[in-house]
């Protein structure tokens, strides 16, 4: 009910302005007539006429935001209306919207009309006054045929009202929306950022990989190269010593291994080819200590890949940095697009321009994805993910 009434006051208010507003076209229109052939003169009167119409613009998106639940685009206009096509733009909207509110207040008027005609009937009939027209008393059956086609235009006066509401939610996409030149610009700047991310991305990956090969992987090399050396020398003069460090020797080669198999898990996760997204989200939980809710299907594989890699980073900073005690993994299908939500209890404080958030941040954005990260200080961490697979 509350929601019928700020309908219906925002249409009462919709039919003010428009009548304020057929009174700029009007003005303009006039003032038009004598430099309609002089360009210089015309955008003249444009540009002037743009100050009011600007205003005029400003009042209706507050009205439809606030009283018709419409939240217009982004502001295609220019301010204060400072050029002839901002202005264009301005009084077309105010042209084509005016007429729904020319046509929501006669509608407006049918109604209270019809109202304040059931209302005096309804009083002489209950008084037993005479009816105006001929003299005699209304009766119930005068009543009734009052009230069945009343109620059937009030239907239809309904039903034109919302018409009207839904007029005014198309006229405004439709001119207080970008152009398609705007939105091609914003995707083409959209597409340059996230293709620089791309190439940051990877350009951080391949420093990781670097970093772990050289300060990893290449110490260990050489621990095991040193091992083997003394185990050599010491074989000609002592046994087990010598049998001491191979045995030392073959637990760093180990380690080695492990060392290797973590970063060409960290380049591209082989689980992912031989048992797909649900199994290799499940054991990066399981190394976690997390609980993980599957129920996105079989995403296609770069998807499944930033999934992968925004659950496993995500879980690794919960664990490592964040103390969590607490991570749930949830991973679902929504319409065209996976979602990703890892929530822990830890620390909270996240950076989400650090290297690794930013990494994944730049890792989603390359497939035009959408990611954010909720992180109080105190409260935990929340990363959210969403990657369409159309």
């Amino acid at each position: 009910m509350d929601v019928a009434w700020r309908r219906t006051a925002g249409l009462c208010l919709g039919a003010v302005s428009a009548f304020v507003s057929l009174g700029l076209l009007l003005l303009t229109g006039l003032a038009l007539l004598p430099v309609a052939a002089v360009p210089a003169a015309r955008d003249r009167v444009l540009k002037a006429a743009g100050r009011p119409a600007d205003t005029l613009v400003r009042w209706e998106r507050r009205r439809l935001r606030q009283w018709l639940a419409t939240p217009t685009p982004a502001p295609a206009l220019s301010p204060g209306g400072t050029t002839a096509g901002a202005s264009r733009r301005a009084l077309g909207y105010l042209a084509a919207r005016t007429v729904a509110g020319l046509l929501g207040a006669a509608i407006l008027l049918l109604v209270v009309w019809g109202i304040v005609t059931v209302a005096v009937t309804t009083r002489m009939w209950l008084v037993g006054s005479p009816d105006d027209a001929n003299g005699e008393p209304v009766t119930g059956l005068t009543m009734l045929s009052l009230v069945l086609p009343g109620a059937v235009l009030l239907y239809i006066a309904v039903q034109g009202l919302a018409g009207v509401v839904g007029l005014e939610r198309r006229a405004a996409r439709r001119f207080l929306g970008p152009t398609e030149a705007e939105l091609l610009r914003r995707r083409i700047d959209e597409l340059a950022e996230s293709r620089a991310g791309a190439v940051a991305a990877v350009d951080a990956e391949r420093r990781r990989i670097e970093r772990d090969l050289h300060d990893g992987v290449q110490q260990r090399l050489v621990a095991l190269g040193l091992l083997l050396g003394r185990a050599r020398r010491a074989a000609e003069r002592d046994r087990p010593a010598a049998d001491e460090l191979l045995r030392a020797a073959h637990e760093e080669s180990q380690r080695v291994l492990a060392d290797l198999r973590a970063v060409a898990w960290r380049v591209y996760p082989a689980a992912l080819d031989t048992l797909g997204l649900e199994e290799a989200l499940t054991a990066v939980a399981e190394g976690a200590g997390a609980k993980l809710s599957y129920a996105a299907g079989s995403p296609p594989e770069p998807v499944a890949t930033a999934v992968y890699f925004v659950v496993a980073e995500a879980a690794t900073n919960a664990v490592k940095h964040a103390g969590a005690s607490s991570l749930h993994i949830d991973v679902w299908r929504a319409g065209p697009a996976v979602r990703v939500r890892v929530t822990d209890d830890g620390a909270g404080g996240a950076d989400p321009d650090g290297g690794g958030l930013a990494g994944l941040r730049r890792r989603v954005a390359a497939l035009d994805g959408r990611f954010a990260v909720e992180s109080p200080p105190g409260r935990g961490t929340v990363v959210e993910a969403e990657l369409s697979c159309a």
